[in-house]
């Protein structure tokens, strides 16, 4: 167990962003977000550090007491820096190593959500190791349309939506070619939703520890027709309805899913959940985000703002996370 970490508004903290991922751009500007919070809270040595391979030297030298990450990717969300830190005996925001490294890896996802009998959508993996069996699995998928993603991306990087039976082999390949595996999902019609989920640092709000938020309902206008990486971080590519325009009962039926899939991956401190409501009202879970885009068309300061929290009060949470043990 983690020793209580106190955290004052003297305390040195560090706000990690940029990275070696595909979502550098991302993270730079969730990190400026945040950092920019974190003074108007008063926390006046919290501090920019890009990530970089001088990590460690970096942290030393400015002594750095808390890690509070905004990274996204790889190299930061998979549970590499969460490692780096757990061995520097550092306090850092949001989930552990193990949640962080599931979560990142979309088919590890697909199997705890299965194990814990959370609904999901239909899969089927092909990595570099099936190369002389990618056109044999294609044709095996029955199922159209279906998602092509890799296998260990976030925010929504190389994915791709496939409508004809024909270009699937192609974009497999491509994808595989490109990130050393695909992960190929049965496409599911009807609202995308996201669910930010968080966990109490303090007293329990009505009794419970792990609360989820408003639930946001995504409605792209790119020409990719799915929440693709141009949907997400451009003004004006994506509707946003919140609350989602859900019936009660698919309203808490989802909220009580996000809530236990917070769980099943072990997740802390605060995450997103994404999810597919099909024709018949039934959720389904696509995946975990263990560190949420903090930018100025982020989700969950959208969901949290919602609930009555401001983008500043949301921070402070975040950075009290350092404090639950992983």
């Amino acid at each position: 167990m983690r020793q209580p970490v106190t955290i004052n508004k003297t305390t040195r903290i560090g706000v990690l962003y940029g990275g070696l991922s595909n979502e550098r751009e991302v993270s730079l500007r969730s990190g400026k977000n945040c950092h920019d919070a974190l003074l108007r809270l008063g926390y006046e040595n919290a501090e920019l550090v890009d990530v970089g391979h001088d990590l460690v030297f970096v942290l030393k030298d400015r002594k750095i007491e808390v890690a509070f990450l905004a990274l996204h990717g790889k190299y930061g969300e998979d549970g590499t820096v969460q490692g780096l830190l757990e061995l520097l005996q550092l306090p850092y925001s949001g989930s552990g190593v193990l949640a962080s490294a599931l979560a990142m890896s979309k088919p590890l996802t697909k199997q705890v959500l299965k194990a814990n009998n959370l609904p999901t959508a239909e899969t089927i993996v092909i990595d570099k190791h099936d190369a002389k069996d990618y056109r044999q699995i294609t044709n095996k998928i029955s199922w159209m349309p279906v998602m092509v993603k890799p296998l260990a991306e976030g925010s929504s990087v190389g994915v791709a939506k496939v409508e004809e039976a024909a270009k699937l082999l192609s974009i497999v390949e491509d994808t595989i070619n490109k990130f050393g595996g695909a992960i190929v999902e049965k496409y599911i019609q009807g609202p995308e939703i996201t669910i930010g989920v968080l966990e109490e640092t303090g007293p329990n709000r009505n009794g419970k520890s792990i609360w989820a938020l408003p639930i946001l309902e995504l409605r792209p206008k790119s020409k990719a027709g799915f929440y693709d990486y141009e949907a997400k971080y451009t003004k004006g590519m994506t509707e946003f309805i919140l609350p989602a325009e859900l019936s009660p009962e698919v309203t808490k039926h989802a909220q009580e899913i996000a809530v236990k899939t917070f769980r099943a991956m072990q997740c802390c401190g605060y995450a997103r959940v994404d999810m597919m409501v099909d024709s018949d009202g039934n959720p389904h879970v696509l995946e975990v985000n263990t560190l949420p885009g903090m930018t100025d068309t982020s989700d969950l300061p959208a969901m949290a703002q919602e609930a009555g929290m401001s983008y500043d009060e949301l921070v402070e949470r975040i950075l009290m996370s350092c404090g639950i043990d992983k």
